[in-house]
């Protein structure tokens, strides 16, 4: 009999452009809505978090100790990655991406609602540090899934492009959360420390309803659905634990973190670290909020437009370029910020964001392409969470500690930067092109 034909008489239908578009589209708001909690958290903690759950330590030990919970959850990340990566590598992507949807909602609503530390003591700070790790453990199951349903409906020629539907959706999460809290903080600061921050998280209960109904119209994987009939179907022992299989040979993983990094130093030193730092040295909070939503819109263009010169170049000459970019901007940026002047804040943040775009927009792709099938998901989501705790996690707390060591200068925070986007344009280097991958079984 015919292998060949044998194959290709059981291979799935191609998917089609409409249903392409709408798991891209699904992908998006899904990732929108899930990093819009997420990343709510980390704005918060720069405005109001220090104050009002940490209020016995000085200005800067509680900024410290806001982030320190904001790194929480970035630890919990590649926790919910091993965890979520195993059953979606064994029992579907999309019953994984329904869940990590409802633990992230319920997690952020949750916040709206805790007591400050002048109302319960102690326990405030203790609780909101438990929805921070669901939050975390929710964030780090979901992109895997999100960013796997895309790029594994896409065909080869145009996988960085439809893969970046995914990636928008933290840009898009930024901008709306961004947007919303530069919205509250008009209010007067009173009524906005006692109750003007809890509306964004409150409105997750919201963004959880619609964002369920839309994933549930969407399809399974069909790479990942013909694999479990094929295996059905031939009794091929199934790889029993994913984690595992990739430790065998570490490779891969090691260099989708280091590749990861990059975009993610350079996303806290200017949005997290930033914000606090700008407002501690002068700037209007909503001023800065503004330029941080213009920011994030700008990123969503940006990261379609490197996505298809990804499609067209290959992932490694776009991921170099702008890894080289924000080792040269490191310095230049803070100065800028450094300044006090708004026109320096919006060119930093303007060019570091075209440096951001080109590391951060191949990524889906490039890291589905790293990893095979039975093992993507684990393997994706790992390398992607892994290099979000260290890039994103740790860099707000450690620039805070470099700056408060400095005696308040940033040059230590630019060495910071430039040195992990160092790291990431290596790592990029040593690392062959992965654009035609097949990422079939």
């Amino acid at each position: 009999m015919n292998t060949a034909a044998s194959t290709a008489a059981t291979a799935p239908a191609a998917p089609s452009q409409s249903e392409i578009r709408r798991v891209a589209i699904s992908s998006w708001i899904g990732t929108t809505i899930e990093f819009y909690d997420f990343l709510l958290y980390g704005t918060a903690a720069a405005l109001v978090f220090g104050k009002l759950f940490f209020p016995e330590n000085s200005a800067t030990a509680g900024t410290l100790a806001a982030f320190a919970t904001l790194a929480v959850g970035y630890v919990a990340r590649p926790l919910g990655a091993a965890v979520f990566g195993h059953f979606g590598d064994k029992v579907g992507r999309k019953k994984m991406l329904m869940l990590t949807l409802v633990l992230m909602g319920v997690s952020s609503t949750l916040i709206g609602l805790l007591p400050t530390y002048q109302m319960v003591g102690i326990l405030a700070p203790v609780l909101l540090v438990a929805c921070r790790l669901v939050q975390g453990i929710a964030i780090g199951g979901e992109w895997g899934g999100a960013a796997l349903m895309v790029v594994e409906h896409a065909s080869v020629k145009n996988r960085a492009f439809w893969g970046s539907f995914a990636q928008i959706g933290a840009p898009s999460g930024v901008l709306l959360s961004t947007g919303i809290l530069a919205i509250m903080t008009q209010l007067p600061q009173e009524q906005f420390e006692s109750w003007g921050w809890r509306i964004p998280f409150l409105l997750s209960v919201v963004l959880l309803v619609i964002g369920y109904v839309i994933r549930s119209s969407v399809s399974e994987s069909p790479l990942f659905a013909e694999a479990q009939r094929r295996q059905a179907e031939t009794k091929v022992q199934e790889v029993k634990v994913p984690l595992l299989e990739l430790l065998r040979r570490p490779g891969p993983l090691f260099s989708a973190l280091g590749i990861g990094l990059g975009a993610f130093v350079i996303q806290a030193v200017m949005l997290l670290f930033g914000l606090a730092h700008l407002i501690d040295i002068g700037f209007d909070r909503s001023d800065v909020l503004k330029v941080h939503t213009a920011g994030s819109a700008l990123l969503i263009v940006l990261v379609v437009v490197m996505a298809v010169l990804a499609d067209r170049l290959g992932r490694r000459p776009v991921v170099l370029a702008g890894a080289l970019l924000s080792a040269a901007w490191a310095y230049p940026m803070l100065h800028l910020m450094n300044t006090g002047q708004m026109w320096g804040l919006v060119l930093a943040v303007a060019v570091g964001t075209v440096a951001q775009a080109a590391m951060y927009a191949p990524l889906v792709a490039l890291l589905a392409e790293k990893f095979k099938l039975r093992t993507r998901y684990t393997g994706a989501s790992l390398g992607y969470q892994g290099a979000a705790l260290i890039g994103a996690g740790f860099t707000p707390l450690v620039a805070t500690a470099l700056k408060d060591y400095a005696g308040g200068g940033t040059g230590l925070v630019s060495a910071l930067l430039l040195g992990c986007s160092l790291l990431c344009a290596a790592c990029v280097w040593f690392s062959g092109e992965s654009q035609h991958n097949d990422l079939s079984e």
